[in-house]
């Protein structure tokens, strides 16, 4: 069937059924397919009434839609704040919700066979299993990998379907029971966006894709995959298994870099006007004034009562990438930029918030970190001003760390003296124990390692080196050197009186230091007061902590955090230390 008879049948289909505001994408097709539909009444398959016949929907039976697979299981860090509170497509607009919006379209077209790949908070979506008989798909690995993963995850639903994101918004149904061939929505716009851009033949055939265009033809909203597309997408998702190509990339890279192996692909034209994506809360704001006076979230009224000001003059938010204990994200008011923190899962039972507090007052005083605005204690959230044109230390510069050592030695020689702190040791070994209410049998092979960092701590109690303030958590990214060489030490989640060790030795396992350049750090800390004895102290505190934040990452991966790299470096540095000096 050619495809001006297909729009006719299509066409007079939807005006049986009573669907009159269908978006099309078809307007240059218009009198082509007024001619088509007086021939397809001469044979039959459209009435007088220019609706179709059973003998017309037979013809269009091949083109019918089997399903749609909805993928919601990323985390939307660009919609910060309100994507830390629940998934983007539970949100409401205009009085209805997002997801919920675009499942009851594909039902009234028909399609009821419908598939969420969830990861992200995946069980706010539960109740839309009872609600509306759909299916579940859980991409556990949302963290680490993007949306082509789910696509994978969800492969043996690839038959005639559509591809969907839960964040989507129609103005009118773009849905439809029968589709002709393989397709991605879009629109025209003269600006420059994030979105991908396409070139297109006189038959709007997809030609070249290409990110980061002034203007053009954007893809934003459904696509429709034919069984042939599908096919060949499912011979590419499970050959990239294994290699990773696409880990880290939404599945339209997949289709641009295998376009010209793919069945045919075409955009199908709307306006700006009939589709909506909300990557931005700002964006959102503009489509629903609601969200402007007032956006019923949690995160906005802690901002709200902790400056004063109405909800519309925090503007401006951009997500910051997530930490290994925190997400955050940076907003404005008055033209002044500022940070929240959000608390990661799980750090409640390892971080005492009202502590945490007393510490950032202290480093306040102290000048060490003037940023601090605000924490609440209860549920750890956290605003502070946001430092512009600053820089990281660099661990090869000697500079940087003497700069780095003025101000541990300045934190440590202060009159402090508090009733809470890191004991690396025995907090190691708590959470240890939380980690096998988590997962019984991941501590098993480190048994060994447990014992050697157990006799170097032996060996450092009662040789005189005294506890202190310290703050805990020295490693590169918690520093902050500015222009004019000013260094602030920021985020005190574990701060108090601790072994000076901790701060030293922490510095030393960030930077992977050998044993040449850590001791050259440790005499310049300890200037006149370097001997065997602290030599030995400072050197077996880096294995020391280096083994207490390879159990804590233990412990923060088996409530689902993703440490990466550096759980193995901290496992390599307590090990390497512990073995040179028990050894030598």
């Amino acid at each position: 069937m050619n495809k001006e008879d297909f729009c006719a049948l299509n066409k007079a289909y939807n005006k049986r059924i009573g669907r009159t505001k269908v978006m099309y994408g078809e307007k240059e097709l218009k009198s082509k397919v007024e001619y088509a539909t007086k021939n397809l009444i001469k044979k039959g398959l459209i009435d007088q009434n220019k609706e179709i016949t059973l003998k017309g929907i037979q013809k269009l039976e091949p083109y019918k839609v089997d399903n749609a697979v909805i993928l919601a299981a990323g985390a939307a860090t660009r919609f910060v704040p309100l994507s830390l509170e629940k998934p983007k497509g539970l949100y409401k607009v205009r009085k209805e919700c997002i997801i919920e919006r675009q499942i009851k379209q594909l039902l009234s077209a028909g399609i009821n066979d419908i598939t969420l790949v969830l990861g992200y908070k995946k069980e706010m979506f539960f109740y839309l299993k009872d609600k509306y008989n759909v299916k579940f798909i859980f991409n556990d690995e949302y963290n680490t990998k993007n949306n082509t993963y789910s696509l994978f995850l969800a492969k043996n639903e690839l038959r005639n379907t559509y591809i969907c994101s839960s964040d989507d918004y129609f103005v009118n149904n773009p849905f439809q029971r029968y589709e002709y061939a393989s397709f991605y929505a879009g629109y025209y716009t003269d600006k420059k966006t994030n979105e991908m851009y396409v070139n297109v033949n006189n038959n709007h055939q997809i030609t070249n894709m290409a990110k980061g265009q002034p203007n053009g033809n954007i893809l934003l909203g459904q696509s429709f995959w034919t069984r042939a597309f599908s096919k060949k997408i499912r011979y590419y998702l499970q050959e990239d298994q294994g290699i990773g190509v696409y880990d880290n990339m939404f599945w339209e890279w997949l289709v641009k870099d295998k376009l010209e192996l793919l069945p045919e692909f075409y955009l199908k034209l709307y306006s700006s006007e009939e589709i909506f994506e909300f990557d931005y809360f700002s964006q959102l704001r503009d489509f629903d004034s609601k969200y402007v006076d007032s956006s019923h979230s949690k995160i906005m009224e802690r901002i709200k009562l902790v400056f004063r000001c109405d909800e519309e003059d925090i503007i401006d938010f951009r997500s910051v990438s997530e930490g290994m204990t925190n997400t955050s994200f940076i907003f404005r008011i008055n033209d002044v930029d500022y940070i929240y923190r959000y608390p990661g899962n799980g750090t409640n039972k390892i971080i005492n918030r009202k502590n945490e507090k007393e510490s950032l007052k202290i480093a306040y005083k102290l000048g060490i970190d003037p940023t601090y605005i605000y924490l609440d204690t209860n549920e750890g959230w956290k605003i502070s001003k946001f430092v512009h044109s600053f820089r990281e230390p660099e661990y090869s510069s000697m500079s940087d760390s003497n700069r780095v050592i003025k101000v541990l030695q300045k934190l440590h020689s202060a009159n402090i003296n508090v009733d809470y702190g890191m004991k690396p040791w025995e907090d190691a070994q708590r959470m240890e124990k939380l980690l096998k209410n988590n997962d019984g049998e991941s501590f098993n092979k480190f048994w060994d390692l447990k014992e050697k960092v157990h006799y170097l701590y032996s060996k450092t109690k009662g040789d005189g080196i005294k506890k202190c303030f310290c703050q805990g958590d020295t490693y590169k990214h918690n520093w902050m050197i500015k222009e004019n060489g000013e260094t602030l030490l920021i985020d005190w989640e574990y701060s108090g009186m601790s072994d000076p060790g901790i701060d030293v030795g922490y510095y030393i396992v960030d930077a992977m230091y050998d044993f040449d350049d850590a001791e050259k750090f440790i005499k310049k800390y300890l200037g006149n007061k370097y001997n065997k004895v602290n030599r030995f102290h400072f050197m077996a505190y880096v294995s020391i902590i280096a083994y207490y934040w390879f159990v804590w990452a233990l412990y923060r991966e088996s409530c689902g955090a993703v440490m990466g790299d550096s759980l193995y470096n901290w496992y390599k540095m307590a090990e390497k230390y512990a073995d040179y000096l028990i050894t030598k």
